[in-house]
């Protein structure tokens, strides 16, 4: 797709991938709704940047884990932007809970994490359809985790959560066809404020044991994560139903 003159949502886009996505797109000549939940100053500042670069840009507040406020969301981008091409569902949320902890994940975990990460981008997707199928089709791209694929993670529902992301990708896309196409990226570690405040003291052993396990020798930044997401989008026309690794080769290990 070509991006100049379309407009894009995409959802927890006042920092990390959601930010860098944004102003990436915005930098194509895409018009861009920079959804956020409760971070409005940060969201502000993305749209304020994004209008520099010459397009339409707002930021809209809206929890993705309430269907309600998906449709709105839709309804403000259909007003501000008159269409709708491009859809990011970025936004995610875990809990930190070691593995072994069964004990520790409430019901509370469960429902907040798949309410956002699962439900979310079923619902923003839902929301959008009928604009994404307008104008000549349009784009889906979720952002999963390598947690979805290899059951490592920062808790045991947020990789349960990932990983029905990559299902829903895949039935989204069948759906969707042949009007809008559905794909995924799914990071591994990112080197960002989100897994800093997550994980702490034990942050760096961390990014280091990642470092170590990637052929690559790097872990992914926001911004990396956010090219893949537009090389999906601006890519072949073919490719639907798939979920790229953005993991610097942690999946296949070193030899």
């Amino acid at each position: 797709m070509e991006l100049e003159g379309r407009a894009a949502i995409v959802t927890g886009a006042s920092s990390g991938v959601g930010r860098c996505t944004a102003l990436r797109l915005a930098r194509a000549g895409c018009s861009v709704l920079v959804n956020y939940k409760s971070s409005k100053e940060a969201a502000e500042t993305v749209a304020e940047e994004a209008r520099q670069a010459g397009v339409k840009a707002l930021a809209y507040q809206a929890d993705v884990a309430d269907d309600g406020a998906c449709r709105a969301m839709v309804e403000e981008a259909d007003r501000s932007f008159g269409r709708l091409d491009v859809l990011v569902n970025n936004a995610g949320t875990t809990s930190f809970i070691p593995h072994d902890d069964l004990e520790k994940v409430s019901e509370k975990d469960w429902d907040t994490i798949l309410g956002v990460n699962l439900r979310g981008p079923f619902q923003c997707t839902r929301a959008a359809r009928a604009l994404l199928n307008a104008d000549g089709g349009g784009e889906v791209v979720m952002t999963s985790s390598i947690a979805g694929l290899i059951g490592t993670g920062s808790s045991i529902p947020y990789c349960a959560s990932k990983a029905a992301l990559n299902s829903l990708t895949v039935t989204l896309a069948r759906v969707m066809a042949p009007e809008v196409r559905v794909n995924a990226v799914a990071p591994g570690f990112i080197d960002g404020e989100w897994l800093q405040q997550g994980l702490g003291d034990a942050y760096q052993a961390v990014k280091g044991a990642m470092e170590s396990r990637a052929p690559l020798g790097r872990v992914s930044t926001p911004d990396d994560v956010a090219a893949a997401i537009l090389a999906m989008i601006t890519g072949p026309d073919l490719v639907t139903g798939h979920v790229l690794p953005v993991e610097g080769g942690v999946i296949i290990g070193t030899s």
